[in-house]
């Protein structure tokens, strides 16, 4: 065993074995990968509020946790009975109206290009990778909606026992095998600080970005408003090339409703959210790691989206950002992190 002695005492050569093999685990329980990102970020972000609230009122933390969980319960009963109903009808339309107007453009020169230009591109094998896991979604709806059920059960387990949870995961440290779990320990204090940091600033970037744009669309008499508040949120969590992607339907939606008025008035609007979060939001909320150029981004996107499935455009710039931090790949000026809740953290 002379050499798993080695093992040990060789700090490189056993954080290096300890992230393959947590890369194999990852790679084996892929078909999981749903279950396990919906688990991590609801824990994550509920431990965020419960620590900003604990910091601010003094009641017992499990209180807390019952609270938030139970006004999640009530949010998704409202949506699931009030709003559902209205964001498939419109859905339905948005669609019908983007596929009627996809098919039969106008005779106007510069729509014809557009449209052209979309059916020769790559863009267009986005959007159907697009629609294809929307249509794979509400077909597999059942599925979906069990991996989020059981992720929001075994995040408030995960809450309510955290102490307990911690408390017995250490005892792994002392074991026969407790080297692979303390670099374990050490990948995930660095998943945490890294993956699930950015995550939550994506998060508040794509609120922000949704609430400027829905503005922007309710003054311009835009249709189907919630429908298309639900898409430019979701593509907002795909950093930089989210806004691009939804500035295609929503340019021929604004052509269809106003002409090219309200396509000028798009474009400016895309502009301004983008300015924003360029350089207000992510200088706030990132550090300056994940001020990447967009040709990295672009190949990030490309990457992680053959690699993780339609999960990989989400996550696939915090696992970057993970690994970035892991090698210590750092600029000189990425001293200080701050959180979505004004908290600033020093990396070390």
């Amino acid at each position: 065993m002379n050499w798993l002695e080695k093992l040990k005492e060789n700090d490189t050569a056993r954080r290096v074995l300890v992230f393959v093999l947590l890369g194999v685990v990852l790679y084996l329980l892929r078909s999981m990968i749903d279950l396990i990102l919906l688990t991590f970020i609801f824990a994550f972000l509920v431990t965020r509020l419960e620590n900003v609230i604990l910091k601010r009122v003094r009641v017992p933390r499990k209180l807390i946790v019952i609270v938030l969980y139970s006004l999640v319960a009530v949010f998704l009963y409202v949506v699931i009975v009030h709003f559902l109903p209205i964001l498939i009808n419109q859905i339905s339309q948005l669609v019908d109206s983007l596929v009627k107007l996809y098919n039969n453009p106008s005779d106007n020169t510069i729509v014809k290009w557009i449209v052209g230009f979309l059916k020769e591109s790559n863009i267009q094998k986005y959007l159907q990778a697009g629609v294809d896991f929307i249509i794979a979604s509400l077909s597999g709806i059942g599925s979906v909606g069990l991996s989020f059920f059981l992720a929001l059960i075994l995040s408030l387990f995960f809450s309510l026992e955290k102490e307990r949870v911690t408390s017995f995961t250490g005892q792994f440290m002392t074991s026969k095998v407790g080297f692979i779990f303390k670099e374990a320990a050490f990948f995930g204090k660095k998943f945490v600080s890294t993956f699930g940091v950015v995550l939550e600033a994506q998060l508040m970037i794509a609120l922000v970005n949704t609430f400027i744009t829905t503005i922007a669309l309710y003054l311009m008499d835009f249709p189907q408003l919630l429908s298309l508040s639900i898409m430019v949120f979701v593509l907002g969590l795909i950093p930089v090339a989210g806004v691009i992607i939804s500035c295609i339907p929503l340019v021929l939606i604004a052509y269809s409703v106003g002409g090219f008025q309200d396509v000028v008035y798009i474009l400016i609007t895309v502009v301004i959210v983008h300015a924003i979060e360029t350089y207000i939001l992510n200088p706030k909320l990132m550090s300056s790691k994940t001020n990447l150029p967009v040709f990295y981004t672009f190949i990030i996107l490309i990457f992680s989206e053959t690699f993780f499935g339609v999960w990989g455009l989400i996550v696939g710039i915090p696992v970057f950002v993970f690994l970035l931090d892991i090698l210590e790949v750092r600029n000189a000026e990425d001293l200080k992190k701050r959180t979505i809740f004004g908290r600033k953290k020093k990396v070390d």
